[in-house]
């Protein structure tokens, strides 16, 4: 059984549908990428799997148990978090206080814990007094991952954590996730930066208008393949 599931997932903004009957599967220990140009509903997929938009119970399961009419606070204890886009700090409290944050709603015993994120992240153990929107993007970025883990989730949502970052910081980031991996955390990775993606990911889904337009591994892939997901055209 796959740790998180949709099946024919729909979602709505209003009278705007955005999603049409997406099937995704995370297995455990995997990290999968989702892909795709803007407005191809990668981030609407990522509300929809943490809670911020409610769907049919049944559309969406983690660990058999369905998921799709839970709200975000009611998700987050059964072990699924969020790094949202645009990073989302807490502009008041300083950066352990951002962290520390993560916690509330799970305190679970687990690899991740303010000790362990310093490690991953050694700038923010000299920077954790500082205010969270102090901090360069790239070290805003840590702590919004450092926040999410901080839960110690089954299943870590990242969206477009690459965002507006420069692409040595983004080297940074993404370094990172191997002992997010080993950590025993799946992950979700949504991602416009193609090859970044394939980089991290066992599996790739490329999604365009709400749909789900190519699935394989990165290997099993071509450039063509991802190039006519991606755009609708060949290449």
């Amino acid at each position: 059984m796959s740790l998180l599931t949709t099946k024919g997932l729909t979602a709505h903004y209003g009278d705007f549908q955005a999603l049409f009957g997406v099937d995704i599967a995370l297995n455990q220990g995997e990290t999968i990428a989702i892909i795709g140009a803007n407005g191809a509903g990668k981030t609407t997929l990522m509300r929809s799997l943490s809670g911020v938009l409610r769907n049919a119970p049944e559309m969406i399961t983690l660990e058999g148990q369905a998921i799709g009419g839970m709200s975000a606070d009611q998700i987050l204890p059964l072990g699924l978090a969020m790094v949202p886009e645009g990073r989302k700090l807490f502009p008041s409290l300083s950066v352990e206080e951002n962290l520390l944050i993560g916690t509330y709603g799970r305190k679970v015993d687990g690899y991740w814990n303010l000790q362990t994120i310093y490690e991953l992240f050694p700038i923010l153990a000299e920077r954790r007094n500082n205010p969270g929107t102090a901090l360069s993007g790239g070290q805003q970025q840590m702590v919004a991952i450092g926040r999410a883990l901080m839960s110690n989730p089954k299943v870590l949502l990242c969206d477009e954590i690459s965002l507006g970052l420069a692409p040595v910081v983004i080297k940074d980031i993404y370094a990172a996730v191997p002992k997010i991996q080993e950590s025993g955390a799946s992950l979700i990775v949504v991602e416009q930066d193609v090859g970044q993606a394939m980089k991290v990911a066992d599996r790739v889904y490329c999604m365009m208008e709400g749909r789900v337009t190519l699935e394989g591994t990165p290997a099993s892939l071509s450039r063509d393949d991802i190039h006519a997901a991606y755009f609708g055209v060949s290449a």
